[in-house]
């Protein structure tokens, strides 16, 4: 047996859940605001960069797993990173990523921090891009400046 000043302490095991829980309570509250303000929206979630876990999630379509979905999001953003440093832009800061498919559009956007992902779907025959734009814009910023966020 270890000495007991070699032990792992556990006081920072309570913590750090409670952080996580308050993290996904948010992101939950997020999720339901961009509900509100895009109805139409086909499928939402906060993603946790470090882990690839979805915090929260709403699908309007069953098919849109965002459970198995959420770690390849995270995947795609991690190789434009490393494709903007390859070509000397690693200075810069990805603001969000747009992905076009000829029934839907999906937007990628991280935090400030890089910390969370907020991923949306969207019709692309029936939603302005530049609105769904401008709500996710100021939903990150709003999970930026969450409470749970200033905390740690």
């Amino acid at each position: 047996m270890k000495p007991k000043s070699y032990r792992k302490k556990a006081t920072r095991q309570p913590a750090l859940h409670k952080r996580r829980q308050a993290l996904a309570r948010q992101a939950t509250e997020l999720v339901n605001q961009l509900r509100l303000e895009l109805p139409l929206a086909l499928a939402v979630t906060v993603i946790d960069m470090a882990s690839g876990i979805s915090l929260a999630a709403h699908s309007a379509t069953p098919a849109l797993d965002w459970s198995t979905a959420a770690r390849f999001q995270v995947g795609l953003v991690q190789r434009k990173h490393e494709a903007l440093a390859a070509l000397g832009l690693a200075d810069e800061q990805m603001q969000d990523i747009l992905i076009t498919l000829s029934s839907q559009l999906h937007l990628l956007r991280l935090t400030s921090t890089g910390e969370q992902l907020i991923a949306l779907v969207v019709d692309a025959q029936t939603t302005n891009l530049a609105l769904a734009r401008n709500i996710l814009r100021t939903l990150a910023e709003q999970l930026e400046t969450a409470p749970a966020l200033r905390a740690a």
